[in-house]
């Protein structure tokens, strides 16, 4: 919302030298999101900058554009009387015209000085100028600005177009719609600075009567308030006086035509959504009702939009005129005023009637969101629209368009309304106290709810009526937040809570950390990602349906509608972030990260509202996580590109599986769990480059995670890099397998005995399988076993392979002798032969 300061001056009585940036400091301390404080004109901006009116055009030959040399009447602005003479490319005024000329030595926005220079053979003394000239923002016309007749020549052109203010651009959050509107915006300022409020939603509205315009309410859930006024005569063309397009401006709107001009300035004022319909075009009784499944409409756009049963209509005997709440339709447009070259006449629309409704929030935005049409309504309806402002709205756009167009008011007024009471809400006077843990008093409770517009009844147990325009306050917290944000957030009392001593980190957390320097020193680095998915990514993903992952826990009201369930796994977002560095030229990349994942349990549980005035119970908090999902704490990482960089020292490498099992490893040492590696198949991973990790848990061998390289498939369907390799573990599950304390290594003081093997078995069989019968057979003996060559060729035997592992072997409290390890190496032997077939190669 952009509140030009000028505007905000009429409502509140401001002091004299109060600043656009000190209303802005005033209105963050009352909560609200002052993005920033635009100065308009104050870049510099210096006259003479005055109206003008065009005496002669001559038209110049010879040059690639249309050039004019003029001569334009500026009175005594130029201290000689004289016609100045300018040269201008500008085709959209004519001899007559009142423009606006700016004379040398002044200024414009952007530090751009005037002065008299000679160009395409003529010396121009000046600039007639444009509205993005002198930083008026956008006027739909993109030409010199050509002023009502009636201003005189010589006027001042910065008093007269308002260029020096300051606007504030203000981020109105979901729950304060009521500053959508600079009623809501000057209560806020009035309220901070203690000074009385000029509502301008207080005027005299005639009662409703039967002979207004026939309205007719099918739907009142959806819609239930419509007011409908009539005003005839309207000279078509009136054009939107100077005032009232700058204001629309500065407030970011586009000036279009008079009738279209007064809706939207009464939208930004009063913070009512409008509509006016050329009432030539509307066959018969207007009705509002929901749409027919699949029924076509055109909107004020151009476009034909095919509707939802959702969707809620205006509509006349003939259909559609409208979609409430968002846009309305090309059918009942405002027509554009025409002059007819032969006589003269004017024609357009002349007689209007006007729509001042509201509308339900909830089907409004889901109507806008599914079109994908977001508009100044809609955006207001969306957070809530004061009911009781539209007839006020409804009589100040009738007022305007008397005043400006000459129009007539008739006298009908049709106000349609479903029966309601106001919204009341009991409170305990010390409510906000035991909130903000501080004592504010019954007095102060009762003055500031007031000053939001309150009615307030009641000593220790307050009865409060609440304010039409703020349908965010529906219980206790929400006036005890009032309360506190009116009396200063910053006054609030800093309490640090008290902690047991020696307490430090827990285990879980410990881990973590562990985690996170491990892989950041093998050089991994950190990427966090949104914990949100699209559930399309599964199939990108290449998991089968009756994956568990699929199972997804949905938000009820998402950030983003591509993205609606929260991630049952780490990958999508470290993939994602993998390709948008490598299409921005960062090739060599592997990222980590850690964090949740959410699993969806058997049946959703309803979560329970919590207490803030005081610490929920045991059983509160129970209940609250016994409806939350598992949100189990998972590790993954992904390589693409260079893993050794190439140099002088040597050739570099290709990141590839290896280093995703490796970094599974890592973890495993960091959690102190015995990991085991074995040949799997999963969902995104390569069916012959996937290894599957396993931890014993309970007894059982537990399935963790998956590393390797991702499928090709999936590569292409992400958009991923040639190649890319991933792991994704439960860290969680990891811990648990661990021991209870990371225990340092020891160096011993005793050698160590190293005896190689080479085992031949079936290419089917396992390395892990192998590797895990040794580490049984070898005893506690054995300090270290790796598996340092992998051989296939004639000399093992079709369907064969061999296994070369290095064992290592130490006692701690002696020197082993050559019998002693040889014993061990044979043990370890004999049971791989026993258990996976294996024979020593040569033997």
């Amino acid at each position: 919302m952009r509140v030009p300061l000028s505007w905000l001056r009429e409502y509140v009585d401001l002091p004299a030298g109060e600043t656009g940036r000190d209303v802005a400091a005033k209105l963050v301390d009352a909560g609200l999101e002052v993005e920033t404080v635009v100065p308009l004109g104050g870049g510099g901006l210096r006259g003479p900058l005055v109206v003008g009116q065009v005496l002669t055009i001559e038209e110049l030959e010879g040059f690639r554009k249309p050039i004019r040399f003029c001569t334009v009447d500026v009175g005594r602005a130029n201290d000689t009387g004289e016609p100045q003479e300018i040269v201008c490319g500008a085709r959209n005024f004519s001899v007559g015209d009142k423009v606006v000329v700016v004379l040398p030595g002044a200024v414009l926005p952007g530090d751009f000085a005037i002065a008299s220079r000679k160009t395409y053979g003529r010396t121009s003394h000046g600039m007639i100028c444009s509205g993005d000239e002198l930083g008026m923002g956008d006027d739909g016309g993109h030409g010199i600005i050509v002023l009502p007749p009636e201003h005189e020549v010589g006027t001042d052109a910065i008093e007269l177009l308002e260029l020096v203010d300051e606007v504030l651009d203000i981020d109105i959050t979901p729950d304060r719609g009521y500053c959508m509107s600079m009623r809501g915006v000057a209560r806020e300022v009035a309220t901070a600075y203690g000074l009385p409020l000029r509502d301008p939603a207080l005027l005299d509205v005639p009662a409703p009567n039967s002979y207004g315009y026939p309205v007719k309410i099918d739907d009142p859930s959806g819609c239930d308030r419509f007011t409908a006024r009539t005003v005839t005569g309207l000279d078509p063309d009136a054009r939107s006086p100077i005032w009232l397009t700058r204001r629309l401006q500065k407030a970011g709107m586009r000036p279009i035509s008079l009738a279209v001009d007064v809706t939207n300035y009464v939208m930004l004022e009063l913070g009512q959504p409008l509509h006016a319909y050329d009432r030539s075009r509307i066959e018969g009784t207007i009705g509002v009702r929901r749409a027919e499944q699949g029924e076509k409409f055109t909107t004020l756009d151009g476009v034909k939009r095919t509707l939802d049963a959702e969707d809620l209509v205006i509509t006349d005997n003939s259909g559609p005129i409208g979609l409430a709440g968002v846009m309305g339709g090309a059918n009942t447009e405002i027509a554009d005023s025409v002059t007819d070259p032969e006589t003269g006449a004017v024609t357009g629309t002349t007689d209007v009637v006007i729509e001042a409704a509201h509308f339900d929030s909830v089907s409004i935005s889901r109507t806008a969101r599914r079109l994908k049409l977001s508009s100044e309504a809609s955006k207001r309806f969306e957070r809530g629209v004061d009911p009781q402002a539209a007839a006020a709205a409804a009589q100040r756009t009738v007022d305007l368009l008397v005043l400006l167009a000459g129009g007539t008011a008739e006298a009908g007024v049709t106000e349609v309304a479903a029966p309601g009471a106001p919204r009341t809400i009991a409170m305990a006077a010390d409510h906000p106290d035991r909130v903000a843990g501080m004592e504010y008093g019954r007095e102060t409770v009762v003055r500031r709810l007031q000053e939001i517009g309150c009615d307030v009844y009641g000593q220790d147990e307050l009865v409060v009526t609440v304010p039409s325009w703020r349908p965010d306050l529906a219980e206790p917290n929400d006036l005890a937040e009032e309360v506190i944000r009116l009396e200063g957030y910053g006054n609030l009392p800093s309490t640090l809570p008290q902690v047991p001593s020696g307490r430090g980190l827990t285990a879980r957390q410990q881990l973590h950390r562990r985690v996170g320097r491990a892989l950041a020193g093998a050089g991994y680095v950190e990427a966090l990602s949104y914990p949100f998915i699209g559930e399309g990514v599964f199939d990108q993903l290449q998991l089968p349906a009756h994956d568990a992952s699929r199972q997804v826990v949905k938000l009820v009201n998402p950030i983003s509608e591509e993205e609606p369930a929260l991630r049952t796994t780490l990958l999508p977002g470290l993939l994602g972030a993998l390709r948008r560095n490598d299409s921005r030229g960062s090739h060599d990349l592997a990222l980590f990260e850690t964090g949740s994942v959410f699993r969806a349990g058997a049946q959703p549980g309803v979560a329970v509202r919590l207490p803030v005035d005081r610490r929920p119970t045991d059983e509160e908090i129970a209940t609250l996580n016994a409806a939350l999902p598992a949100q189990p704490r998972y590790a993954a990482v992904v390589l693409a590109g260079a893993r050794e960089q190439a140099g002088w020292w040597g050739k570099g490498r290709p990141a590839d599986w290896a280093d995703a099992v490796q970094a599974a490893r890592a973890l495993a040492v960091e959690a102190g769990a015995e990991l085991v590696v074995r040949q799997g198949q999963y969902g995104p991973w390569h069916p012959g480059r996937c290894a599957e990790l396993l931890v014993t848990l309970d007894g059982v061998e537990t399935v963790i995670g998956h590393a390797g390289e991702l499928h090709p498939r999936v590569v292409k369907a992400m958009g991923l890099p040639a190649r890319t390799s991933a792991m994704e573990l439960d860290l969680d599950r990891l811990a648990a397998a661990g021991g209870e304390a990371l225990q340092a290594p020891r160096i011993s003081s005793f050698p160590v005995a190293t005896q190689d093997v080479a085992l031949i078995v079936d290419a089917s069989v396992p390395a892990s399988a192998v590797e895990a019968a040794l580490r049984k057979g070898a005893g506690p003996l054995l300090e270290s076993l790796r598996l340092f060559d992998v051989f296939t060729g004639e000399q093992v035997g079709e369907g064969k392979k061999s296994l070369a592992y290095a064992l290592r072997f130490r006692a701690a409290d002696r020197t082993l002798t050559a019998e002693e390890s040889t014993a061990a190496r044979d043990a370890a032997v004999a049971l791989a032969g026993e258990r996976t077939g294996a024979v020593l190669r040569g033997a």
